[in-house]
């Protein structure tokens, strides 16, 4: 897990997805495609509050979602940690993870009436430039 929670984490303050939401997305796909394990501690509430100026309630909330989903559990004195049951998904699974972001940046390339290879082109140039 890295070091500093805001590097866990990124919030889109001007996406119209609510922060609490990006959180538990952020969360399900680091779950899912095992770079969060069964067992690892998350950052507390107050620290990713702090690290992304969040009111600490938005964290919670997120917190709160996941666990009730089975992908973070409680540590009695301890925080959350990744559930035991939390295991990586199938890649079928995490591909459907990223589904709704794709179609989201479709839309706005529409929107922007930008043809297919352009976007593509952009897309290649990202993932090679965040590795």
């Amino acid at each position: 897990m890295p070091a500093h929670p805001a590097s866990l984490f990124s919030i889109a303050t001007g996406s119209p997805e609510p922060i609490y939401r990006q959180l538990v997305e952020q969360v399900r796909r680091l779950s899912a495609s095992g770079q969060l394990r069964p067992g690892d501690e998350m950052p507390s509430v107050r620290e990713i509050a702090q690290a992304l100026t969040l009111n600490p309630m938005t964290v919670s909330k997120a917190y709160g979602l996941l666990e009730m989903e089975g992908v973070l559990a409680r540590r009695r004195g301890l925080g959350m940690v990744v559930a035991e049951s939390a295991a990586p998904a199938e890649k079928a699974d995490i591909v459907g993870l990223l589904r709704p972001t794709l179609e989201r940046a479709a839309v706005e390339a529409r929107q922007l009436e930008l043809d297919p290879d352009t976007v593509l082109s952009l897309f290649a140039t990202i993932l090679k430039e965040t590795k």
